[in-house]
């Protein structure tokens, strides 16, 4: 499997999890990610700037299809 692929299908559990974790949050007041990895530990700290991390690798991926499609 290409390097990208793989970046590519990390990128994309992140975005679900961040999403599901938010959704959840806002819904039931619920953080999933702190209740598998413990309430602000270390590692779910690292989990949640992973998840920003993709969030902005995603936009910036999106934002250069998007320049490439208008020239």
């Amino acid at each position: 499997m290409k390097k990208r692929q793989i970046i590519d299908r990390i990128v994309f559990v992140l975005l679900i999890l961040s999403g599901l974790d938010l959704g959840f949050l806002g819904l039931f007041q619920w953080d999933l990610i702190g209740t598998i990895f413990g309430h602000m530990s270390a590692l779910t700290r690292v989990i949640y700037v992973l998840m920003g991390a993709a969030a902005v690798f995603r936009f910036i991926v999106w934002s250069k299809m998007k320049l490439k499609q208008s020239r």
